[in-house]
């Protein structure tokens, strides 16, 4: 069963490294309003900005073209860089990119690889912390999504989704009703029966 957790609310009586928390005096305890799963003992942070980690997919947009590579924007005032040898694309000033995070060193700079450019879509952008919920468990949600719509849809860590073909209006609704309802149980069958619902009003 899954409950709301408020910051300072004790999640353990054990130190346990979930994200969103903080141990103090070796309990376990919210640093920001999150859902915590109470049988798998996990807590999923419902606020809170994007922290790159290497093997993240993201989804940026090229805001610098240099001689050595590109400047790809993955978040507010965040840049990471893509070095020419990693991409066998040419990308341009203001291109949507899918790619990798291969590296985050010591001083948070990132660097990317595997880069892709995504054309002829949508991009929207929800709370980095709400991408758990919009790709569900083994990938059940966004499945699901993909299955109604027919969209095509890359979904970065950083919190940006990308979107192509298929209905892309359905597809936006209802990953913004994910993330609105991110807190709610049940959510898989309440977006179900939200896609299922519009499907019969066509």
């Amino acid at each position: 069963m899954n409950k709301i957790i408020l910051p300072g609310e004790k999640v353990s009586d054990k130190p346990e490294q979930m994200p969103g928390t903080y141990i103090h005096d070796g309990k376990t305890y919210a640093d920001v309003i999150s859902l915590y799963d109470e049988e798998g003992k996990k807590s999923v942070p419902l606020e809170g900005m994007y922290l790159p980690r290497a093997e993240d997919y993201i989804v940026g947009v090229v805001c610098d073209v240099r001689f050595a590579g590109y400047n790809i924007n993955i978040a507010p005032s965040f840049n990471a860089f893509l070095s020419g040898r990693e991409s066998r694309d040419k990308f341009e000033l203001g291109d949507v990119v899918f790619a990798k995070i291969a590296e985050v060193d010591e001083v948070n700079s990132v660097a990317l690889t595997d880069a892709r450019r995504l054309t002829g879509g949508k991009m929207i952008e929800v709370s980095p912390v709400k991408i758990p919920r919009v790709i569900g468990k083994k990938n059940s949600m966004v499945n699901m999504i993909i299955d109604s719509t027919k969209s095509e849809v890359y979904i970065g860590r950083n919190g940006r989704i990308w979107m192509s073909g298929g209905d892309i209006e359905l597809t936006v609704r209802a990953i913004q009703k994910v993330e609105q309802e991110a807190h709610v149980s049940g959510l898989t069958d309440r977006v179900k029966k939200f896609l299922e619902d519009e499907a019969e009003s066509e």
